[in-house]
């Protein structure tokens, strides 16, 4: 819970959403509140009537006021219900403003995020907190807080009405209202909270996994399984199905049985509460009335316990959605400096460099040191988890280091304006996923306001010409619509189009090469070298990750990453006269590219 949140609570915390649109509540609660006390007259009309016949009887002819009381009560029915509707009608409007709101300062919060936040957060639990969690935060609004203030302006008018014609018969009514409130708060009370929560986060969870399963379909097609076979989902699923049905039956199903039990059956508590004290009475005809009276008002308690427990749900669930969207928003984000400084030069380097990711044990990169000098090509290879991505990824500040630092041009990154930063810096990433539009504006993504020409010249210097001669409408045509889809060696070459027209001076490669075929890894390797060049013709600043060593020989040095620490580095040639990690590598590199399958049987021979 955030301090701001503590200081002004749950609804106050979520009313700051709503700006100032917030006093519209205010007066759709205040709205709803006349409404509920000019609710009651009909009932106060119709003990007025019953009370008249009671007292005229058997002469109804001289009962001469009943039709002026029907008509007060239809007019108060009908002015209840107009004051009710105005009330709805702000309270909307500030739930939308304040749902709006919300998804707006989240997503503009994310927007300035780190990137490496969005490794750690899959993107179908941020959809579920910042679209799901502000949805649920207008039904609060815009009906359960209206409905909270007619529904204690009814209780309180209840327990006024109770005692005002009555005092015996009203704590006769008065004692369901007690029970009911009492098997409310078992429910909703201490663990009820701690099962919102849960549930809310079960909820989060199974949005996630979903999302994953969908994203993971192909792959299970091909292979003939179900969704069982999807650990993850199965397992959210069956947590959030025994996590509500445990909350429903073993908690809720007594306490609730009994609730609904009194609260519709007054008549249980006063019917023998009327029989005992009625031989007492003087006036039969004057308590036979307030019987009436208390009789027919009764029907109201059903609906004010029935909209406290509605009430008490919404909060729940509303407390936990702000306390997730506040989440979101203490998500790092990449500040500006007051003062940002101007990179000399495009050279990149890393000064007694550790970090570690958040909750791990140990550091991902641990006292680096290296440099890559302005427009020459460096190469970081080495085992799995190594850290050779995490090495790059702090290059454009996707994390910030725990200790050392990571320049560029000689300024430490975290002093540069983060757009001056994301500039200099063009990306290709191992797994790229195209946007769902045209080809040109998938390349165009990385700089808005080029014209088709530049995007055509910087497809075709990233080798995509036989990418766009195959496609039905060329770069025009929708990638993933109409049964188009690219291999990922096509894909690969799009984004390095991309960065290509981009023309950072500075280009993070990273994996580029994974999921190429021979052939296309080929044009991939002569879109690198056209990368390489600027516009200009000058060299770019170059920091490429690779497992397939052959991208990487003519690198102007290679650094080995292993657990972590600079193990090796050297340009190919001395690494391999060196012995070390990198000859042991090249040397399973060079088998594994010339194993093949002998005609004898299925044993590989080189």
């Amino acid at each position: 819970m955030s301090k701001q949140q503590g200081r002004q609570g749950p609804i106050g915390h979520l009313l700051s959403f709503a700006g100032a649109h917030r006093t519209l509540t205010y007066v759709g609660c205040a709205l709803s509140a006349v409404s509920m006390l000019v609710s009651f007259g009909p009932y106060i009309c119709i003990w007025l009537v019953a009370r008249e016949l009671i007292s005229v009887a058997p002469n109804w002819g001289s009962a001469t006021g009943i039709a002026g009381l029907g008509w007060a009560a239809l007019g108060l029915s009908a002015l209840s219900i107009l004051l009710y509707f105005a009330g709805l009608m702000c309270t909307h409007l500030a739930a939308f403003r304040c749902a709006s709101n919300m998804r707006k300062r989240a997503t503009e919060h994310l927007m300035h995020a780190s990137l490496g936040y969005f490794d750690d957060h899959a993107s179908g639990a941020l959809r579920r907190v910042v679209d799901g969690c502000a949805a649920e935060t207008e039904g609060l609004l815009a009906h359960k807080l209206p409905d909270t203030a007619g529904s204690v302006t009814m209780i309180v008018g209840m327990l006024v009405l109770f005692f005002v014609f009555d005092w015996r018969l009203g704590l006769a009514c008065l004692a369901s209202v007690v029970i009911s409130l009492g098997c409310m708060f078992y429910m909703m009370g201490g663990r009820g909270m701690d099962f919102m929560t849960k549930y809310m986060e079960s909820l989060v969870k199974m949005n996630k996994t979903g999302t994953e399963y969908v994203r993971g379909i192909p792959v299970i097609k091909v292979f003939q399984q179900t969704v069982y076979s999807f650990r993850a989902f199965r397992e959210a699923i069956e947590e959030f199905t025994r996590l509500a049905q445990d909350y429903a039956v073993k908690w809720c199903q007594v306490p609730q049985s009994l609730s609904l039990t009194v609260i519709n059956g007054v008549a249980v508590f006063l019917v023998p509460v009327a029989i005992l004290v009625a031989p007492g009475e003087g006036d039969f005809a004057a308590f036979l009335a307030n019987f009436a009276f208390y009789a027919i008002f009764s029907a109201v308690i059903p609906t004010a316990m029935t909209r406290v427990m509605f009430m008490s749900e919404a909060f729940q669930s509303a407390a936990d959605a702000v306390a997730r969207v506040d989440e979101v928003l203490a998500a790092p984000v990449v500040e500006a400096p007051a003062s940002p400084q101007a990179p000399r030069n495009n050279s990149v380097s890393f000064e007694d460099v550790t970090f570690t990711y958040s909750g791990a044990e140990t550091p991902a990169l641990e006292h680096v040191s290296l440099t890559v000098p302005a427009g020459s090509t460096v190469a970081l290879v080495g085992p799995s988890g190594g850290g050779k991505t995490t090495a790059a990824s702090l290059v454009p500040r996707f994390w910030d280091v725990d200790s050392g630092c990571v320049h560029v041009g000689g300024v430490d990154v975290r002093q540069m304006d983060p757009h001056e930063l994301m500039d200099r810096v063009a990306f290709v990433f191992q797994a790229n996923r195209p946007f769902r539009q045209s080809v040109l504006e998938n390349v165009r993504a990385a700089r808005p306001d080029a014209t088709r020409e530049e995007v055509v010249a910087a497809l075709s210097a990233a080798q995509c010409d036989d990418i766009i001669a195959k496609l039905p409408d060329g770069v025009d045509t929708v990638v993933g619509a109409g049964g188009v889809y690219l291999s990922g060696g096509e894909v690969q070459r799009l984004m390095i189009a991309r960065a290509i027209l981009k023309d950072a001076p500075i280009v993070v490669l990273d994996e580029a090469t994974a999921f190429a075929d021979p052939e296309n890894e080929a044009r991939i390797q002569a879109a690198f070298r056209r990368l390489a060049r600027g516009r200009d013709g000058a060299q770019r600043t170059v920091l490429m990750i690779a497992h397939r060593l052959s991208t990487v020989r003519n690198a102007d040095m290679i650094c080995v990453l292993d657990d972590g620490r600079v193990v090796e580095r050297g340009t190919h040639d001395e690494l391999l006269a060196a012995g070390g990690l990198y000859a042991r590598m090249w040397a399973d590199y060079e088998k594994s590219v010339s194993w093949r399958i002998s005609s004898e049987g299925a044993e590989g021979v080189a």
